[in-house]
């Protein structure tokens, strides 16, 4: 497994300096100076010299480029030019808030998704394989923002079951915490939740053809062994993949869902951040985003090689 892993990861290298790379250039395209709204009002000549001195803006390109990844291969992600925090540190205020949101959507996603993709297999062609898919289709369609601004009305003004917005840290109460970040994680569990059971459907309409699944059944296993032990697990590699990135999707922010629902993530950081100019934290969250979709990459890869036998076997 290791060779099979550091092969990945030599893949992992250069596209994680592509990334760098295009995150930086692109950085520098945008219009506007930030450093505008650092001097005030009177933008004294004297106070942009001093900024453009201290955040290295004279120096040429290429060593602004190699000055700020080299900080950050070291952790340091720049000073927010708005908070004048370290960046690092905004974003490990932030990435506990999204990633409890995004675990929390992946379980509705999966719970959901992936028995009603088996169920309308396993049905093709009924009554329940149709109304599967029109549900899934529905959940595909539905706005995001919709849904939420919809459950809001409905469980929190109408019925007062859930608060309709805010964030409560697990520190301060585990359930209250997890009460705030129900309907947010239900609005994003069920879009993932339609991509998921369409793409368990079809995995499992092609095992379920296979040779090997018509010997289980000829040998008079049960219907539910061959499967849950046959046909589900090798229909699950596609699904680990898809599960891998739609979970870095969700830990790179859900940007509507958490404005709707006033949680203090990601999402609600990078929109914060672009509409002040603060280039850092953007370049930053940028960054570590895409440099986590490759990990649950390579995290499916190693899942890719517990699930597949043949993969062990080269």
């Amino acid at each position: 497994m290791l060779p099979f892993l550091l092969r990945r990861i030599l893949i992992a290298l250069p596209t994680i300096l592509l990334i760098s790379l295009f995150v930086f250039a692109m950085q520098k395209l945008l219009p506007g100076d930030p450093l505008l709204v650092l001097a005030g009002e009177e933008r004294d000549p004297e106070m942009l010299a001093l900024l453009r001195e201290k955040y290295r803006l004279n120096d040429p390109i290429w060593r602004q480029y190699l000055a700020w990844i080299g900080n950050a291969l070291q952790g340091d992600l720049g000073i927010s030019l708005r908070t004048n925090q370290p960046v690092t540190e905004l974003m490990l205020q932030k990435l506990p808030v999204t990633i409890q949101l995004a675990i929390m959507s992946m379980i509705f996603a999966l719970v959901i998704g992936i028995p009603a993709g088996i169920l309308s297999a396993v049905k093709k062609g009924t009554v329940t394989d149709y109304v599967a898919n029109i549900i899934a289709l529905s959940g595909l369609s539905i706005p995001n923002f919709w849904l939420g601004i919809m459950l809001i009305l409905l469980v929190s003004v109408k019925w007062q079951l859930l608060p309709a917005s805010g964030y409560v840290p697990l520190s301060e109460g585990a359930w209250e915490s997890i009460r705030t970040m129900l309907m947010p994680s239900f609005v994003l569990g069920t879009a993932l939740a339609a991509t998921l059971m369409r793409h368990t459907r079809s995995s499992m309409l092609s095992v379920l053809s296979a040779d090997y699944v018509r010997t289980a059944r000829a040998k008079g296993l049960a219907e539910r062994v061959v499967i849950l032990k046959h046909a589900l697990r090798n229909a699950l590699t596609p699904i680990v993949t898809l599960s891998a990135l739609l979970f870095g999707e969700l830990v790179a922010g859900a940007v509507l869902t958490e404005q709707i629902f006033t949680i203090p993530g990601f999402g609600k950081l990078v929109v914060d951040a672009v509409f002040n100019r603060d280039y850092a934290v953007v370049q930053g969250i940028v960054l570590v985003t895409a440099v986590g979709f490759i990990f649950m990459n390579l995290f499916a890869d190693a899942m890719y090689f517990v699930l597949n036998p043949r993969l062990r076997g080269q």
